[in-house]
């Protein structure tokens, strides 16, 4: 199975970076038509708005403490699913946990061309 993309990163690499919010090194790889949907809660049709809500939670990212841990990760061809946790921290409290499964399927020309993620969140301060 040849998973190599446009040199080291492979599609295994792009979608664990996306899963674990290390947005900026997958932009090379969103195909222009892609899809971001997050089930329940938001649609992002285009590069440039996928790119945009990256972002918009980056930002979000900086104003807490992360720690994402990948519990699985399978591969089929194309596709590539992740699930695991991540927890934010705000002055050394958890605010936030949220159990996720992401679905990546890639183009011939492996670039990203649909993402679907099923998050569960728990939030611990009002």
């Amino acid at each position: 199975m040849e998973l190599f993309i446009m040199g080291a990163m492979t599609i295994i690499d792009i979608a664990t970076s996306f899963s674990t919010g290390k947005f900026n090194l997958t932009y090379d790889f969103i195909a222009p038509e892609a899809e971001w949907e997050i089930v329940g809660e938001s649609l992002f049709s285009g590069r440039e708005q996928i790119i945009a809500n990256c972002e918009k939670v980056c930002s979000y990212f900086n104003t807490v403490t992360t720690n994402f841990k990948v519990a699985n990760i399978l591969v089929d061809g194309d596709k590539v699913v992740i699930n695991g946790t991540a927890e934010f921290f705000k002055n050394d409290q958890l605010i936030s946990f949220i159990s996720a499964c992401d679905f990546y399927q890639f183009s011939e020309q492996k670039q990203l061309v649909k993402i679907t993620s099923y998050c569960i969140t728990r939030n611990y301060l009002g």
